[in-house]
């Protein structure tokens, strides 16, 4: 199986539960385990809860992450840092986006403050 067969896999649905173990994370992600452990390295978000004998535990939200991990880094060929450039991107426009704002909003806040100021001064 080349590179390209073993990233086009179909991943399968994350179940509705709490906690993964690192082995179900592996299943779910096509990614070994040992790989995981070396991203948990590199990448700053991700950070599963350690419980009982340093065992792993994931959150929905990291298998997510490792997913799109696993997508920047075999499928569109980022590098290790080029995929944590890209996350960090990537999170910063979707809290732009949660916030709903955008720099000329911001602009405009501080050009109505400032006048609210003048007033109070004067």
């Amino acid at each position: 199986m080349t590179m390209l067969d073993t990233t086009a896999i179909e991943l399968p649905p994350i179940p509705g539960k709490r906690y993964f173990t690192i082995g179900e994370v592996s299943e779910l992600c096509s990614v070994k385990p040992h790989v995981l452990r070396y991203w948990e390295q590199e990448f700053a978000q991700l950070k599963p809860v350690k419980r009982r004998g340093n065992r792993r535990y994931y959150q929905r939200h990291e298998v997510e992450l490792i997913r799109d991990i696993r997508r920047l880094l075999y499928l569109e060929g980022y590098t290790i840092s080029g995929a944590r450039n890209q996350l960090h991107r990537n999170n910063a426009v979707e809290s732009k986006e949660s916030l709903g704002y955008d720099s000329s909003d911001y602009r405009a806040l501080i050009a109505e403050l400032e006048d609210i100021s003048r007033v109070l001064t004067d």
